[in-house]
């Protein structure tokens, strides 16, 4: 991926004109179009590429469902690559701790009906750059804003499951005219307030043995039903391309989150999802989080572990739905 340009650049074609909600009448920006490949400006595999090869990119045939890379800076010297899928009212997908888009390739195309879906790969992950400096939830959360700002979207739904959670909230507190609805998934307020999990879950992720982590993560994200009958691949255990300081930039900023003393100033309408049995992430977070913001609803999925999302979508993402369409505005 290019490194080092300062400059905005655009590698898909957005529609500039704004929308109206038909729901809430709020001017979200640009009603988005992503999915091919002539009119985006994307390489086949899904990723973006010079301005100069726009015009060979237009001849070329639709891209698949990866989607389109679309560059954006996202700070003085480092671009970030956003993906956008889908037609409609802006709706950001905020991924997991050292993970990038492909979090959300098992649901994303559960809320294409009503919104276009925006993902953006951290830094450090994906097609992003990956400089070896600090990393923050509040850092991610600007990375936001310099997307919301480069489509010209005044607002956008957000929806951030586990550290993606932690990311939200720091958008929803700090940028509160940014963000129209809030849905905050397997995720927690973070320092001393926060639950951590046990001692046994820590030891069970840095095993030794050769694939022993792996499972253990496994065994915290699905249930044994699930696994049974879903031999993979898997798209939550994290960005497999990731080099070693992106890896250790990303715990720090998971581990150093604290929005505490924020939360009481979201005014966004927020909806907390949790898994019942999710242990790594642990359960008693979602009412302490639902209690700290304003009016927070809270909805605990029985039986589900950290990835709710994906294994219990036909329960989870019509739940979203629903929130994002018919919560009144505040």
């Amino acid at each position: 991926m290019p490194k080092g340009s300062e400059s905005r650049s655009s590698h898909c074609d957005t529609h500039r004109s704004s929308r109206q909600s038909p729901v809430h009448g709020v001017r979200y920006g640009p009603r988005l179009a992503a999915d091919t490949g002539g009119a985006n400006g994307c390489h086949p595999n899904g990723t973006a590429h010079s301005a100069e090869g726009a015009a060979d990119a237009r001849q070329r045939q639709p891209v698949s469902d990866r989607g389109c890379c679309r560059l954006l800076s996202v700070g003085l010297r480092e671009r970030g690559c956003l993906w956008v899928r889908g037609e409609g009212p802006p709706l950001v997908l905020l991924s997991g701790q050292a993970n990038n888009h492909h979090w959300w390739d098992g649901v994303r195309d559960d809320f294409h009906a009503a919104r276009s879906t925006l993902s953006l790969d951290y830094r450090g992950t994906g097609e992003s750059d990956k400089p070896d400096r600090a990393y923050s939830t509040e850092l991610f959360a600007q990375d936001v804003i310099a997307v919301l700002d480069d489509l010209g979207a005044d607002r956008a739904d957000v929806y951030g499951t586990s550290m993606g959670g932690r990311v939200a909230q720091q958008l929803a507190a700090r940028h509160p005219h940014r963000v129209r609805a809030l849905v905050l998934g397997c995720t927690s307020p973070g320092g001393q307030h926060a639950v951590e999990r046990d001692n046994d879950v820590r030891r069970s992720l840095v095993q030794p043995q050769p694939g022993a982590a792996r499972q253990a993560l496994l065994e915290l994200m699905y249930t044994p039903a699930w696994l049974a009958t879903h031999p993979g691949p898997y798209r939550t255990l994290g960005d497999p391309d990731m080099p070693a300081h992106a890896r250790r930039r990303h715990l720090a900023a998971g581990n150093q989150h604290d929005a505490w003393r924020l939360l009481p100033g979201v005014s966004a309408p927020t909806l907390v999802v949790h898994g019942s049995d999710d242990l790594l992430n642990p359960a008693a977070n979602a009412p302490l989080l639902a209690n700290r913001i304003p009016g927070a609803r809270l909805h605990m999925i029985p039986g589900a572990r950290h990835a709710y999302f994906e294994e219990f979508r036909t329960l989870a993402s019509p739940l979203v739905l629903d929130f994002l369409t018919t919560e009144p505005q505040r």
